[in-house]
């Protein structure tokens, strides 16, 4: 026997188990595929909302198509980031990364109902601070757990970096376009 045929038949390490992953995956990926999807539906995230299509917008906002391929990417890449987690066996720390990965998609899909609404660019970009807060945290959480997880999370993190940019300059740029600076 080889040392390749040795490490091809070689066992997942005892923390891990590879057919909980994939099932997990099966799972998680449409299913956060499907919430988001239909959550960025029902708030009217869509090009054809009339109300963000009067707001004047960022140089640096991209195209539309651009948002649903980029959230398609990035609920992919989260959802398996979940389930390496979940993937993993009593591993310390575990519940505490599955929990904030579930505060932090609460609070995923409570952003574009508040901005695109709801108007509430201001509170919309309250939760995004702390959805990065919770990115972060859940990132450094699934990290300790299993490498490529907290890996699969930075993706996410850069762009919620990118769109705290966007509700900041869309806030700034259209100060009467905020339903709480109008007090409604």
């Amino acid at each position: 026997m080889t040392a390749l045929d040795s490490a091809a038949t070689e066992l997942p390490a005892p923390w891990f188990s590879t057919g909980s992953f994939v099932r997990a995956a099966i799972v998680f990926v449409p299913a956060i595929l499907f919430v988001g999807g239909l959550m960025a539906r029902v708030a009217g995230s869509t090009d054809t909302n009339p109300w963000y299509q009067s707001l004047t917008l960022p140089v640096f906002q991209p195209p539309p198509a651009l948002f649903g391929i980029a959230w398609a990417i990035l609920y992919t890449l989260i959802a398996l980031a979940l389930a390496f987690v979940w993937g993993s066996r009593d591993v310390p720390g575990k519940g505490l990364a599955i929990g904030l990965f579930a505060a932090g998609f609460a609070l995923n899909l409570t952003w574009s109902p508040l901005f695109f609404r709801a108007h509430m660019i201001s509170a919309a970009l309250g939760v995004l601070v702390a959805m990065l807060l919770v990115a972060l945290a859940t990132a450094w959480a699934s990290w300790r757990i299993n490498r490529l997880a907290g890996w699969l999370m930075i993706p996410y993190v850069l762009w919620l970096c990118f769109a705290m940019a966007i509700n900041t300059s869309v806030l700034v740029l259209n100060p009467t376009a905020d339903a709480m600076q109008m007090g409604v």
